[in-house]
């Protein structure tokens, strides 16, 4: 998936000779915690809610209004923000943007084409939703985790199984890292069935694999 699919294309900007006054304007106005910094449509800097904070005067020092609002007027955006910020192409993965955020400690990270145009954002936010939709949760309630051999066709004489008791597979994620050398736990979500074909198909899998466990998802109470 690449990010010009997930990154937010609406954006919200700064110039350069904005005030810190103005910038965290715009922040708090567009509830954002990041704020690219452009010239002619150009990326030059990148401010979070963090850099406005750490270059805010602290609470005890003792300044009149006058000279606060000098202070803060004096502060420009090009004074606080980050002029060399981790960046990625939009025909870029959403993993590498993954990467990028854990590895850099950042929660957002600007889209810029080869050309240096800034395009977009992708922020935490836009990875919790690929997470949301390659699972397919909204989907499908039950998930069956598996101790499987790291084999071909392994998974799919679990998936066989599956459909033996009419059930939908919505997803199927697989992981090395936290398995055993030689296996893989894999995750298989599927639509709702009927608690006894649910059942039944909990039966076979427990005999012919080693099945990690089964848990429902009921989404209804996350809005209740």
């Amino acid at each position: 998936m690449q990010v010009q699919n997930w990154m937010s294309s609406d954006l919200i900007t700064a110039q350069e000779d904005d005030t810190i006054i103005k910038v965290g304007k715009i922040m708090e106005e567009h509830n954002i915690r990041h704020l690219p910094v452009v010239r002619d449509k150009k990326l030059v800097g990148m401010i979070t809610d963090q850099d406005v904070i750490k270059a805010s005067p602290s609470r005890s020092i003792t300044l009149k209004a006058q000279e606060l609002y000098h202070l803060l007027a004096e502060t420009k955006a090009k004074d606080i923000m980050n002029p060399s910020p981790v960046t990625i192409r939009p025909d870029q993965t959403v993993e590498v943007a993954a990467v990028m955020m854990l590895e850099h400690r950042t929660t957002g990270i600007p889209v810029v084409t080869r050309n240096g145009d800034l395009v977009g954002i992708i922020t935490q936010g836009d990875v919790f939703k690929v997470l949301i939709s390659i699972t397919g949760i909204y989907q499908g309630g039950v998930q069956f985790a598996f101790n499987l051999e790291d084999k071909p066709g392994a998974i799919k004489e679990v998936a066989d199984v599956i459909r033996e008791e009419y059930g939908h597979v919505v997803s199927i994620l697989s992981t090395s890292d936290t398995a055993d050398p030689g296996y893989r736990h894999v995750f298989i979500r599927i639509k709702k069935i009927p608690e006894e074909n649910l059942k039944r198909l909990i039966k076979k899998l427990e005999k012919r694999f080693m099945l990690l466990y089964m848990v429902k998802d009921p989404l209804e109470d996350i809005y209740s």
